[in-house]
């Protein structure tokens, strides 16, 4: 790997700015002063410093936001708050994204990467993905009504969605449902109850590959995934 690359994930800055330090000698590489940013380096064998201090190179971040309400998942917007607006600051430098979409009103598990090839591979229909949501609609959810979402439900524009697992928590009204889909259709969820005659009045996502939404995470907080969670993820890649 270049070492200007690997210091600008390290968050030392821009490749011009990287540029600018090795001029200074500040960098060294194995105890050597070096002069030419765009040298090769091995980022797990070769100790790099920076004013003495070493540097710790990370390829790839995942996070897990328990996403607010009231912000957009973008990683810019004219109007609205980003989610990415919520991210601390010592990941800032990561170009980090959001996997998949969660309405601007829906709260819940929203991962943030940069790493492009795993969110691919978690967002394709073709890997039919499982994501778990809680769902309070201002309508009686009997029986029959899970049966339909079981069997699959034909939307606004004639799409009839795949078959969805769902467990009554509360009949109603207000019902609450554990809705698990495989698919991920523009404001699906709330085209598929609309289609049984309810409107949602609350959603937030619980899980997501395998990967659950932590209970003691705040609202509008971040932390990264564990190896067990990132585990999972692969799995389902």
């Amino acid at each position: 790997m270049r070492l200007d690359k690997l210091l600008v994930g390290a968050g030392y800055g821009s490749r011009k700015e990287i540029k600018a330090m090795v001029r200074e000698g500040v960098v060294q590489v194995n105890g050597l002063p070096v002069n030419d940013s765009s040298l090769h380096v091995d980022s797990e064998g070769d100790a790099v410093t920076v004013n003495g201090s070493p540097v710790y190179f990370r390829e790839f971040i995942y996070l897990m936001l328990n996403k607010p309400c009231g912000c957009v998942s973008a990683t810019t917007d004219n109007k609205d708050k980003t989610v990415l607006d919520l991210v601390p600051e010592i990941y800032r430098h990561y170009a980090l994204f959001p996997v998949g979409r969660l309405d601007k009103d829906t709260e819940g598990l929203l991962l943030l990467t940069n790493d492009g090839k795993m969110a691919h591979k978690l967002l394709t229909p073709k890997k039919h993905v499982p994501k778990t949501y809680l769902v309070r609609v201002d309508y009686k959810v009997e029986k029959h009504h899970l049966d339909h979402l079981a069997r699959g439900v034909v939307l606004d524009d004639g799409y009839q969605t795949k078959p969805a697992a769902a467990k009554l928590l509360t009949s109603g009204p207000p019902g609450e449902v554990v809705l698990t889909i495989t698919e991920g259709k523009f404001h699906q969820i709330k085209r598929m109850f609309k289609a049984l005659g309810m409107n949602v009045i609350y959603l937030q996502r619980t899980a997501m590959g395998g990967v659950t939404l932590d209970p003691y995470l705040p609202l509008g907080e971040i932390r990264e995934l564990t190896p067990e969670e990132l585990m999972k993820l692969k799995d389902e890649g």
